[in-house]
């Protein structure tokens, strides 16, 4: 008879003995075995003493180590282990600190249940020799502002993508930072030391911008005097980052497909071709799958710029932001007009309604104005028309309150996943017999799993 592999032994942390048990219901599953600490100091013990396959930590842990100090025990004590961490208050450092320091994966809080699941079982599957390499450097403060679930994604993808010489693709609509996050991956990455060269594909003719991307030779065209290197060959060793690519000419497409499947340039005028090391970061606010679909972007180009994709969300989609962002905005508007200026928290409120078709440049744009025109606070009054003509926050709510169905219904679902469908369990939970669940759960519409189901 075959013995029973051992089970995976999972090491929940976090300083809240509630959320360990919240944890521990969303992960429990036959073959595992589950074990909870709540201090960093007690799970950098556990590290020296006992196996772990799966840690999963908060990063925050209300002492003098964090989870990033229980991370790098991990990792010293069992590298083959995966750490999953999570935080609610996210940023770039820390994350790329974390990958950096080998972590699996970087979750939010709250919690998403299906993605914490898979989470663990991608982690607990995972081959230990396809760890990620050891020795990676740390990395210095990024301005990129952001906390949410959406920001904490985007920070993820620019670790991963900053240890790669792949090509880069960022998607976002216009000034939503899609720059930030290019200089973001420049400089965590290997090439930091070299060129970072940036060129809008958008904004210059197709003929000007094959001589910028390329260079040319002395007498190629009529005012080339000298001969001059275009970004790829300044951006030798490092970066180049091509902004707007989707507005790109499909002559010139053709050329950078050269470019990316021969490492090889050629200058205008020129008859000999020279090598470029290069790394392409590209970034667009078109739709390129539509574009492809519509003969305006060539699809091998799109294939060869999106081996990494990194989306930024729109401003509108991450408000609980907009505070950070105006708080920082106001700071370096005043720094720059050598007088301090505040913001009213009504003020606030009203530009955190607003929607910003704009994104983070409009943000910034209208930020800095109000810092000019301020006497030294800025009031509910000083805002602009288009702002003060928003919904506040209070109509937003009432117009997307669900119903007590809705929220019922919610509820019920959250219930059945963490109980795993069993039905027993669920309606313990919700403190009522077998018969009111089934007739809850076929008046909300919601399924329930039979017993032959979830068992396999």
């Amino acid at each position: 008879m075959t013995a029973s592999p051992p089970p995976a032994r999972i090491l929940i942390v976090d300083d809240d003995v509630e959320t360990c048990r919240l944890i521990a219901e969303l992960v429990a599953a036959p073959g595992r075995e589950l074990h909870q600490c709540q201090t960093a100091e007690k799970a950098m013990e556990l590290a020296h003493k006992d196996q772990f396959n799966l840690v999963i930590s908060d990063i925050n842990l209300n002492g003098p180590e964090s989870g990033l100090d229980v991370l790098k025990a991990f990792k010293e004590a069992n590298p083959a282990g995966e750490v999953v961490l999570i935080s609610g208050f996210g940023t770039l450092e820390t994350a790329v600190q974390a990958v950096r320091a080998g972590a699996f994966d970087y979750i939010s809080k709250p919690f998403n249940i299906a993605e914490v699941r898979a989470t663990v079982a991608r982690a607990l599957a995972r081959d230990p020799k396809a760890a990620e390499p050891e020795g990676r450097r740390e990395a210095p403060p990024e301005g990129i502002i952001g906390r949410t679930a959406g920001m904490l994604a985007v920070y993820k993808q620019i670790a991963y993508a900053a240890d790669s010489v792949a090509p880069v693709l960022i998607q976002g609509e216009s000034g939503t930072g899609k720059e930030l996050v290019a200089r973001a991956i420049h400089t965590h990455g290997s090439r930091a030391a070299r060129p970072f060269v940036a060129v809008n594909c958008g904004a210059i003719t197709e003929t000007l911008l094959e001589s910028e991307l390329f260079g040319h030779v002395r007498g190629a065209f009529t005012g080339a005097v000298a001969d001059r290197k275009g970004v790829f060959e300044q951006a030798h060793g490092g970066t180049v980052f091509l902004d707007e690519i989707g507005d790109m000419a499909p002559a010139m497409q053709v050329k950078l497909l050269r470019v990316l499947q021969d490492g090889e340039i050629r200058p205008v005028g020129g008859n000999r071709a020279m090598h470029t090391d290069a790394r392409v970061v590209a970034a667009t606010n078109v739709d390129l799958d539509r574009s492809v679909a519509d003969q305006r972007f060539r699809q091998d180009l799109y294939y060869r710029l999106s081996v990494i994709v990194i989306k930024i969300p729109a401003l509108r989609d991450r408000r609980e932001d907009i505070p950070l962002l105006i708080e920082q905005f106001v700071r370096n508007a005043s720094g720059r007009t050598g007088r301090p200026v505040s913001i009213s928290p009504e003020a606030v409120v009203a530009l955190t309604s607003y929607r910003w078709p704009g994104n983070v440049r409009e943000l910034e744009n209208t930020i800095e104005r109000l810092v000019v025109f301020s006497r030294g606070r800025i009031e509910l009054p000083d805002m602009p028309d288009a702002v003060l003509a928003a919904p506040s926050f209070e109509e937003r709510m009432f117009q997307d309150l669900p119903t007590l169905d809705e929220l019922e219904r919610r509820y019920l679902v959250h219930v059945l996943e963490a109980v795993g469908g069993n039905r027993s369990r669920a309606a313990e939970a919700l403190g009522i017999d077998r018969r009111t669940l089934y007739r809850m759960a076929e008046r909300l519409g919601v399924a329930l799993k039979d017993e032959a189901e979830r068992a396999t």
